[in-house]
């Protein structure tokens, strides 16, 4: 028998540092490993968990109830010039160029926007995904970087360049490397300028503006499945 989604009128999204939120966190671990394992990827740098214990990381956390079973999500690492940023795992192997870029952006602030994932239950709905996305960039300023990483699949790097990121063309080829597996490939971006985000649509800038100056709001956006609206109650706390 086909299973049926259940229709979502409000979702949640929660942001907050790793180390202060162990059970947001194993929330976040559980709903990523499960996405994960429905694609047959096993091996990919942003879904090791030692970032539980890294008091540079943030988590975004979205459900449908409050403090309910976690729906999607997204992290945001901050360089150290210690512990590598996962992009830097990743790709470092293959184009050591990568440490360099991170390494001279670390005294302004930078990090990286990684582990973004979203379960089926709210795929498709149109707006899940990119909301994510601007929230986490939104949180990247808050906290005080100046530019953010990011290695993109093909599903996700639409929203990246929505939101001000450009391909770093430097490195691998044209930005491009074969990751986490031989059949797929995975794109290194950028945003130099979180500040003004000059590249990002209208639509994203405006966002994301509007989230520094209020970090806590209910947004209500068109749902694109039901010919109805969801309430997106927001919560971003540092």
């Amino acid at each position: 028998m086909e299973e049926h989604k259940t229709q979502i009128n409000k979702l949640y999204f929660k942001a907050f540092r790793a180390i202060d939120n162990r059970e947001g966190c194993m929330k976040f671990i559980e709903g990523h490993t499960h996405v994960l394992e429905i694609f047959g990827i096993t091996k990919i740098t942003s879904a090791n968990i030692d970032w539980v214990l890294n008091p540079g990381v943030y988590v975004v956390l979205v459900s449908a109830e409050e403090n309910g079973k976690a729906l999607a999500g997204s992290r945001v690492h901050i360089a150290d010039g210690i512990i590598p940023l996962p992009v830097e795992t990743a790709v470092g192997d293959m184009d050591n160029r990568i440490y360099d870029m991170v390494a001279e952006r670390v005294a302004n602030g930078t990090g990286e926007l990684c582990g973004v994932w979203n379960s089926w239950e709210i795929a498709g709905l149109g707006i899940g995904s990119w909301v994510l996305s601007q929230i986490t960039v939104a949180l990247s300023s808050l906290i005080g970087l100046q530019s953010l990483f990011g290695l993109t699949a093909p599903a996700t790097y639409r929203n990246a360049v929505r939101g001000g990121f450009r391909v770093v063309k430097e490195i691998g080829i044209n930005g491009k490397f074969y990751y986490p597996k031989e059949d797929l490939t995975a794109t290194v971006v950028l945003n130099d300028e979180l500040d003004t985000l000059p590249t990002a649509t209208q639509e994203s800038h405006d966002f994301v503006m509007a989230l520094r100056k209020d970090p806590k709001q209910t947004v209500t956006l068109p749902n694109k499945t039901n010919d109805g609206f969801i309430d997106m109650h927001i919560d971003i706390v540092i």
